[in-house]
């Protein structure tokens, strides 16, 4: 059995998902987390297929520096948004699959809100570039950890 962050008060009348090590931005998907925390599961649905479509904007609020303002980011109460795509399209498949798993234990997934999610960072995964006159030098991709 995984361990959550938060233990559910009552586990027969929720639903969870999580995903390990995912190679997406850590910063992104903690922002797009925070912008669905709260929310109904379909308006979280709505909201993310609408950041992967440029029709609704993420609001950047602690890990914004270089970030453009735009218009759509009024929508939050903030002037720097962006539409993180790929931790758009993480975070979707995880609402599915929370989706299917209340599903399969009876719930009731018109009402299902989204009451708790976390992103951690991950390890950064180390590869080696080659470099000229026989020089190896060290490369590190930072990825997100494990939201659930």
């Amino acid at each position: 059995m995984v361990r959550y962050a938060i233990q559910p008060a009552s586990s027969a009348k929720s639903a969870s998902a999580r995903g390990s090590y995912l190679r997406t931005s850590f910063k992104n998907t903690r922002e797009t987390a925070q912008a669905i925390n709260g929310l109904k599961l379909q308006r979280a649905v709505t909201f993310l297929e609408n950041v992967i479509g440029h029709k609704e904007a993420v609001p950047m609020r602690r890990y914004a520096g270089g970030t453009g303002r735009c218009a759509q980011g009024k929508q939050s109460g903030v002037s720097r948004a962006r539409w993180p795509v790929k931790s758009a399209q993480f975070l979707l498949s995880l609402l599915k699959n929370a989706e299917a798993n209340a599903d399969t234990k009876g719930l009731d997934t018109g009402n299902l809100i989204v009451k708790h999610i976390q992103v951690n960072q991950a390890p950064k995964q180390r590869r080696r570039t080659y470099r000229a006159h026989g020089r190896v030098r060290s490369m590190s991709t930072p990825i997100s950890g494990n939201p659930n």
